[in-house]
């Protein structure tokens, strides 16, 4: 499957892992039970002396796949320990560690102290002493970011060593790491640099981290205190600006404010009731996605981004386009996007996976599915889709609202993509018929040719455009498709080059006019042409 969900104990190590998949949120977004765990978390007194020490041991990203190699790599991002455990049978620092953190191994105290400054992790809490050697408290994972900086996302322990048997936790309020969803939503988010930015449901701060590099200021909001706890725990052992840390559901951290970026990997699971902070919203449905989306608009100053992950209902007797546009607020455009559906019972299956109840007394695991099927069926919901949904605060009158499904491989990151398809619904809302004729167009980088026909044929059955980045769309073209771009470098007008081709052609210059600028729009709408200023000559 593409990009799709798996068990909520994928901890992805580098900031792109190498199967990046939309799993369950790392967040604590919504929670309706109140019942979260008062483990107590170490104190980020000495982070900038543990991250020394983390940094000189090569307790990296790319320090582990040195170490581990690329199976066991690999296989660590999928929560399976027993390959990275065979692989750091050795004493070095750098093995310590990843048994230590990484792997909730007891390693001896000699061998800690040889890493880490010990005393201080002890007293911080980072670790405590046992019986027979030191244990940590926390998951500390090395993740690469997206310039190559070394950061590392501190949660829960023992989430990332589930392998088969799920999250190896129920705790209600369990905060998990990097996983699938965390880097999903990473590589889509726009990096332009921003005044504020919020991550809403905020979790061990993967999302946050990354805002902090590109936003004046930072606000994480969590309804569970622990994930503000280790979101502050996150930031400072990756050497990143403290975030304005708040407490509270959705937007009512925040009621009466505005943020330039808003980002938010939700609890999003559509489920019968709110037994798992980290991926049960709580709500009915899918309204708290629904919610989410609608409140949004309020909260971006405009020219703002609101990004999230979201799942969603396919309702009998519904177009699930139509459920989607409806969400959409006022003065927004949207861009949502559909990665996968499954059936009701492919869902149930991978969430009851997710918690390791697969696992558990049959007769528990029956009853569970069966709560599941009853919800969807009192919804009269057929499946769920899965998916991206970005806001762009346009205050257009004439919102641009494109609801698509996108199962195929896409080219991470995507946050350019993103931002430059908005920029393209502007550009094309501004500009009618006679405007687009007289405009200029490059064709993109990376966007390839191909000729689709019987070998030795003498002209090709019809001719592709290719991206090879980004969103890799591919689209027919004809003749005059082909030749218009590929004549696009931004030296002359789109009139001029139909006037061109309709004279190689032999056709009528004016009705050439009069019935390309729909093909145009197509072709800038996809990416496949951009938008530029006439060259200086023809200013």
């Amino acid at each position: 499957m593409a990009d799709t969900p798996t068990a909520a104990g994928v901890s992805a190590i580098s900031g792109f892992p190498l199967s990046a998949a939309l799993g369950a949120g790392v967040v604590s977004g919504s929670s309706h039970n109140g019942a979260v765990s008062t483990t107590s978390l170490p104190a980020p007194d000495h982070s900038p002396l543990i991250r020394e020490a983390l940094l000189a041991a090569a307790f990296t990203a790319d320090g582990l796949l040195d170490l581990l190699g690329a199976p066991a790599y690999a296989a660590l991002a999928r929560s399976e320990t027993v390959p990275a455990l065979r692989a750091t049978r050795g004493r070095t620092p750098l093995e310590t560690l990843v048994r230590l953190f990484l792997l909730q191994q007891t390693v001896p105290a000699e061998q800690a102290a040889a890493a880490l400054p010990l005393e201080e992790c002890v007293t911080d809490g980072w670790v405590v002493r046992a019986d027979d050697g030191v244990r940590a408290t926390v998951d500390v994972r090395p993740y690469g970011g997206p310039e190559g900086q070394d950061w590392f996302i501190v949660s829960d322990p023992g989430c990332g060593v589930g392998g088969a048997g799920g999250i190896g936790s129920h705790d209600e309020g369990v905060v998990l790491g990097v996983g699938g969803a965390s880097t999903t939503l990473a590589g889509i988010t726009v990096r332009t640099p921003v005044g504020r930015a919020l991550d809403l449901g905020t979790g061990s701060g993967i999302q946050a981290l990354h805002a902090a590099q590109h936003a004046t200021a930072v606000t994480a909001t969590d309804l569970n205190p622990r994930a503000l706890a280790f979101t502050r725990l996150t930031l400072a052992l990756s050497g990143a600006p403290a975030a304005d840390l708040r407490d509270g559901s959705l937007f009512e951290p925040v009621a009466g404010e505005a943020y330039d970026l808003i980002v938010s990997n939700p609890p999003f699971v559509i489920s019968p009731g709110a037994r798992l902070t980290y991926r049960d919203g709580g709500m009915g449905g899918d309204d708290l996605c629904r919610s989410l989306v609608s409140e949004a608009g309020a909260h971006l100053n405009t020219g703002g981004y609101a990004q999230f992950l979201a799942n969603w209902q396919h309702v009998e007797g519904e177009e699930w386009q139509d459920r989607l546009r409806s969400w959409v607020p006022r003065g927004c455009d949207a861009w949502i996007v559909q990665r996968e559906v499954q059936d009701i019972t492919q869902y149930a299956e991978l969430w009851l996976r997710d918690s390791g109840d697969h696992r558990a007394d049959p007769d528990a695991y029956a009853e569970r599915y069966e709560a599941w099927l009853d919800e969807f069926d009192a919804r009269r919901t057929k499946a769920v889709g899965f998916g991206w949904i970005t806001l762009h605060k346009s205050g257009s009158d004439r919102p641009s609202i494109v609801v698509e499904e996108w199962p195929h491989p896409v080219e991470q990151p995507l946050g350019e993509t993103v931002r430059a398809h908005f920029e393209r619904r502007d550009y094309l809302r501004d500009h009618d018929d006679a405007a687009l004729l007289a405009g200029y167009f490059r064709l993109a980088p990376e966007v390839v040719q191909e000729q689709v026909g019987m070998p030795g044929a003498e002209d090709p059955e019809h001719v592709i455009l290719r991206q090879n980045r980004g969103m890799r769309r591919a689209t027919k073209v004809d003749t005059v498709g082909a030749g218009f771009a590929g004549v696009c470098d931004g030296t002359l007008s789109a009139g001029q080059i139909l006037d061109a081709i309709a004279q190689l052609l032999g056709e009528d210059p004016v009705v050439l006019r009069d019935r390309t600028p729909q093909s145009i729009r197509l072709l800038v709408e996809e990416g496949f042409l951009d938008p530029v200023g006439p060259p200086a000559a023809a200013v």
